[in-house]
């Protein structure tokens, strides 16, 4: 479940951050290369602060 909810999380906050990058400013889109470093990093690390911050709140 946390998998499912960290991936819809990070799908919206890349997806608004290229919307706010398109009509608001371009700097949105440091917004979006940070999203990718977390998910790089999660990939050499196996670990997810996110996923990490959600089992702490609960989330099973």
């Amino acid at each position: 479940m946390v998998d499912r909810i960290f991936r819809g999380i990070a799908g919206s906050f890349i997806l608004i951050s290229l919307i706010l990058a398109y009509f608001v400013s371009r700097y949105w889109l440091l917004f979006t290369a940070f999203i990718g470093i977390g998910f790089l990093q999660s990939a050499f690390t196996n670990f997810c602060f996110s996923t990490w911050v959600l089992k702490k709140l609960g989330v099973k």
